[in-house]
């Protein structure tokens, strides 16, 4: 229970970080992004094929693969329907959001919203992995589930501020939405803890939603200003290390 607590303290705090950086750059380029932002894809596209998509066949048993292909289809199922209410990132990171004169306040906290959203099933992800009871392959998928949200920390800081919000109460929110990070990671962790039966499923579902969001979302944004090539190596790169991670702590 420790570790899976440190973990959750761990992915949630990864968005804080980004947060730091913002601060400290508030104008990073979007290549240095998208580059960091596409190896997070990588990594978290090997790890939901080898840490949650494989193990639920496996744990299935005789109806695994059934079970598996329902929990993928309902996890993205899931997210299009938060998408729907709440679009997230490379549907709101446009000409509006960048144009920081222009920004509007309510436009940016709805901008902010939708990724404290979307982080609950991310946590919810994270912590199921660790229902496989593989503690090293859920460490990675928690890392790179980490990854991911230290851009989403960085480019949430420059709106705000262009809009007028206080750099400590930027602060704050930035960190609120990390918080809702450390939830889901904790729920995912009880739910399959308290009911194994349901894992086969849960970990289809978490797999079904980092699948939906690499391709929904993170490939999307990181191939939206002129820097493709650069983003899919990273990928690339990022998908090898999470297979040789896998081999070495297999």
């Amino acid at each position: 229970m420790d570790i899976v607590l440190l973990t959750a303290l761990g992915v949630g705090s990864a968005t804080v970080i980004g947060a730091l950086i913002g601060f400290a750059f508030k104008k990073i380029s979007h290549k240095f992004s998208d580059i960091v932002l596409s190896f997070a894809a990588g990594v978290m596209l090997a790890a939901a094929v080898l840490g949650l998509v494989i193990p639920s066949i496996e744990y299935g048993g005789k109806y695994g693969i059934l079970i598996t292909v329902v929990g993928i289809f309902v996890g993205a199922l899931c997210l299009n329907l938060i998408d729907k209410i709440v679009p997230h990132l490379h549907k709101m990171i446009g000409p509006d959001i960048e144009d920081h004169n222009k920004t509007g306040l309510n436009k940016v906290l709805l901008f902010v919203t939708a990724i404290a959203i979307h982080n609950l099933p991310e946590g919810i992800a994270a912590g199921v992995g660790f229902g496989s009871e593989n503690t090293a392959q859920a460490l990675v998928i928690a890392g790179g589930i980490a990854l991911q949200n230290i851009p989403e920390g960085m480019v949430i800081i420059g709106p705000m501020l262009a809009a007028g919000v206080k750099p400590s109460r930027t602060f704050i929110i930035a960190m609120l939405t990390g918080v809702i990070e450390v939830i889901g990671t904790l729920i995912g962790y009880f739910a399959v803890s308290v009911a194994s039966v349901i894992l086969p499923f849960a970990l289809a579902f978490a797999g079904g939603t980092m699948l939906y969001v690499i391709s929904d979302e993170m490939i999307p944004e990181t191939h939206a200003h002129g820097s493709e090539s650069g983003a899919t190596f990273a990928l690339l790169v990022g998908f090898c290390v999470m297979l040789v991670t896998d081999v070495l702590l297999g």
